[in-house]
């Protein structure tokens, strides 16, 4: 750990001989910083939650906090909703208390600690390598680095799709009967149309609708559409 003198500001970095700091960077650092949050915690990842991210990764210390009353919003990329191990571990934290919400794209990778308290810190990411391996983490203690990354995170919040543990299927795939469905109204069948085709009523196929775009993390319809064919979701139908 190097600590800068002149400014508020701890630079964390992966021991050169422990294989698992280089795998995880800075990870005991971070966690005790976390673990000093005394009123909420607030979460921008750009990697959906990975174990190996000491910023986004879901730690045993943020079910803990919760679990003492220290409030947590997270916000992660749409492609956690779709993604099965990660969207049972943003369920698990949900149902222990975080609100979650998603968007398309997360603009960087930060944790804001007490942010509205005195001595409220923040965590970054430093520069990657030219091979994308992150060189360690940064704690700043500074005021105007603590708000303006805490109004980042507000202003992109206000945008972002909630996401609460029902939200999270056991599988995060479609089901066949899903796939049709997306597939009928992309190509412009209505509601009423769609629900005779697969043999469902139209309340049930609102109701399906609701839940693949809560999966997919769409604004509307068309962007479920969109995001689904993205991914290879929708089925060829026969004439």
């Amino acid at each position: 750990m190097t600590v800068l003198a002149e400014n508020p500001v701890t630079v964390l970095r992966p021991a050169a001989t422990s294989q698992h700091a280089v795998r995880c960077p800075s990870s005991a650092g971070v966690e005790a910083l976390v673990a000093s949050a005394k009123q909420e915690v607030l979460v921008m990842s750009t990697q959906s939650i990975s174990d190996r991210d000491p910023i986004g990764g879901v730690r045993r210390v943020d079910h803990e906090n919760l679990r003492r009353g220290v409030r947590y919003r997270v916000l992660v990329p749409d492609t956690a909703r779709t993604a099965p191990v990660l969207a049972n571990r943003l369920g698990a934290l949900a149902l222990a208390g975080a609100v979650i919400r998603t968007v398309p794209e997360v603009p960087t990778d930060a944790l804001v600690i007490d942010g509205a308290l005195a001595g409220g810190k923040v965590v970054l990411r430093e520069d990657r390598t030219a091979a994308g391996r992150s060189l360690g983490t940064a704690v700043f203690g500074l005021s105007s680095v603590v708000t303006t990354t805490a109004e980042l995170f507000e202003r992109v919040w206000l945008s972002a799709v909630p996401m609460t543990a029902s939200d999270l299927p056991d599988a995060a795939e479609l089901n066949g009967r899903e796939k049709e469905l997306l597939s009928l109204l992309f190509s412009g069948s209505t509601d009423e149309s769609a629900a005779a085709r697969i043999g469902v009523s139209v309340r049930t196929v609102r109701r399906m609708v609701a839940d693949i775009m809560n999966r997919l993390g769409a604004r509307s319809r068309f962007q479920a559409g969109a995001k689904a064919a993205d991914r290879g979701w929708l089925v060829e139908l026969a004439g």
